[in-house]
Parts: C-alpha cells; sequence; structure tokens
C-alpha cells in the first residue's frame, strides 16, 4: 500500500493519522496545599496551559484528545479529585484517564463520571482514533503499590483484541518490565506473564504500550512493542540505577512534561516537551540569507524532496539602533 506523503512546510513523511498528547502523574492534593514542597495543582495548570495554546486550535499541531496515564490524586482524597474536574472544565480538548496506584477507583469515577469504566466497574475502556485504537488498562490494586492485571480484566483485554483487526495502542499505568531503577521496579505490574500470553498473539498490530508511574522520560521495547514514558506534571523521580530497593524512592524537582504522539500507517513518534524548563530556544540554522541566494542546507536535503514545493524565506538582519 502506497503511503501518501507530504513536504515543504509541514516536513517529509507519511500522513498523520492522529495526533495526541500523553500527560502522567498529576499526584493532586487538596487546592493550598503542597506535595515535597512543590504545589501539583499549579504546576498541572500551567501545563495544561501550555497544550491548550499550542495544540487546541486547528494547525499541524492540533490533538485530538489528551491521555492520562494515571495517579491523578496523590492520596485518592475526593477534593483532589474535585480539584481535578475544576481545572478541566475549561480544558479545550478531552482527557482519557487511567487510574494509578496512588489513586482510588470509587472517589476518582464518582468525581470523574467520563472516566472509562468496564462491565465489572474497572477504569478500562477503549478510545476509536479511526484507524486504530487505544486501550485503556486498570491495573490498580487497592492499598498496594504494585499494579495486577486480573482473571476479569485480562478476560476484557482478549475481548477487545479479538473484537477488531484494527492497529492498537495500549495504555497501562504500570509498566510490565524492569527498567534498572531497583526502587521502582519492585513496585512494577506483578505477574507480567499473563498479560503477554493474552497480547502475543496479536503481537504484529501492537503499535506502542504508554504506561506512568516512573516520573521519568523512559522508551525502549517489551518483547518487541515499542515502550515509552515521561515525566509527570508533579515531582519526579530521579535516575538512580545504584540506590536498593530498601531504601526510599529519590525525588527531584526536574521539570514537568507532556507528550506528543504523532501516529500513522508507517510509525508512531513521540515527542517529549518540556514545560517550566525556562530554557532558551535559538536558530541552529545560520541566521541570515541573502537576496537570491540559495542557503547551503540545501545541499544536505534528502534529493527526493526536492525542489522545495514553497520558497525558502528570506530572514533580513535586524537594524541596529543608534547609539
Amino acid at each position: 500500500m502506497a503511503l501518501a506523503t507530504r513536504s515543504g512546510p509541514a516536513g517529509p513523511g507519511p500522513a498523520v493519522q492522529a495526533q495526541f498528547l500523553h500527560i502522567t502523574d498529576t499526584h493532586l492534593v487538596a487546592p493550598g496545599e503542597a506535595l515535597y514542597g512543590l504545589d501539583p495543582l499549579e504546576r498541572l495548570r500551567r501545563v495544561l496551559g501550555a497544550m491548550a495554546a499550542r495544540h487546541a486550535a486547528p494547525g499541524p499541531e492540533q490533538a485530538r484528545f489528551v491521555l492520562h496515564t494515571g495517579d491523578v490524586a496523590h492520596a485518592g482524597a475526593a477534593p483532589a479529585y474535585d480539584a481535578f474536574a475544576e481545572v478541566l472544565a475549561g480544558f479545550p480538548l478531552p482527557m482519557h484517564c487511567l487510574i494509578g496506584n496512588h489513586d482510588d477507583r470509587e472517589a476518582m469515577l464518582r468525581a470523574l463520571p467520563a472516566a472509562p469504566r468496564d462491565p465489572a466497574g474497572f477504569v478500562q475502556g477503549v478510545v476509536d482514533a479511526g484507524a486504530f485504537r487505544l486501550l485503556l488498562l486498570d491495573t490498580h490494586v487497592p492499598g498496594r503499590p504494585y499494579g495486577e492485571l486480573c482473571e476479569a480484566r485480562l478476560a476484557w483485554l482478549a475481548a477487545r483484541l479479538a473484537e477488531d483487526a484494527r492497529p492498537v495502542l495500549l495504555a497501562m499505568h504500570h509498566p510490565p518490565f524492569a527498567t534498572g531503577l531497583q526502587r521502582m521496579d519492585c513496585i512494577s505490574l506483578a505477574e507480567p506473564e499473563g498479560l503477554w500470553e493474552v497480547l502475543a498473539p496479536h503481537r504484529a498490530r501492537l503499535r506502542h504500550l504508554f504506561f506512568g508511574h516512573l516520573h521519568r522520560p523512559i522508551a525502549g521495547s517489551w518483547r518487541g512493542i515499542p515502550v515509552s514514558t515521561l515525566r509527570g506534571t508533579a515531582h519526579q523521580v530521579a535516575f538512580d540505577l545504584v540506590r536498593s530497593w530498601r531504601l526510599p524512592v529519590p525525588g527531584s524537582d526536574e521539570p514537568a512534561a507532556y507528550g506528543v504522539v504523532r501516529v500513522s500507517a508507517e510509525c508512531v513518534v513521540v515527542h517529549q516537551m518540556d514545560v517550566l524548563d525556562e530554557m532558551r530556544r535559538f536558530d541552529l540554522s545560520p541566521v541570515f540569507i541573502a537576496e537570491g541566494a540559495e542557503p547551503a542546507w540545501l545541499g544536505r536535503i534528502r534529493p527526493e524532496l526536492l525542489p522545495l514545493s514553497q520558497p525558502v524565506p528570506v530572514h533580513q538582519p535586524e537594524q541596529e539602533s543608534a547609539p
């Protein structure tokens, strides 16, 4: 099957079938309260503001929805979920929320009636994105930091995979594999073999697995399935491959982040966008191109993309002000 391509300002590559955003681990507490010296609600507001400003309006960066991979609240308290519902009321994009180990299933569903729910009451559901499906899994174990997928949840997943032949993206809070972060690996998904038994027959159409829980930018693959997560909107877990699982989780004040996920027939690309980082942005290419001149970088462009569909913009040097 031929893939549609485009060139010019939008860049080369296969046509994007869907674009959405990914956030995780908001860890909200009651409004006005702090957590590890930070204000999780204010940090979330700033992340939502950044996403709305850049990804709500029509254009190449517009997103269809936001995926939240769990730990909406830090202690599963009703005031935290009420605050989350309040900030979402003015947010222009749909939000699909998973449940994490810090959440409370009943309190979350009571405050967020639009959250996914399967017939057994688990926070599981399907997002139909046209060319593919996004399956949302509930790995919550009440009162425990690790995750699990019981027989009922796995049966639900097996049924969803069997009922439709389209490509699939998966989302869950707990990763089903070890990362080397010992303190977090001991509270990942318990007994991942059960999950793999359900997924293995459908391996060829499993495009990506999104997860949360780790508060770190991580990408790789699990048994051939591409995986990724990112920093939360609240506090972070410090990178530490030495600290024993018997010691406290190492924390960090690294910036919040969100992901921009671009899905095409050929690939899934995840861009991680830092928020609250205060770093400067600048051009790496030559700043000025003289009128009528051909920029040197054209010689480094892939030959099949030339000639450019639009002329190269001319940048004029700024006029220096008189002393």
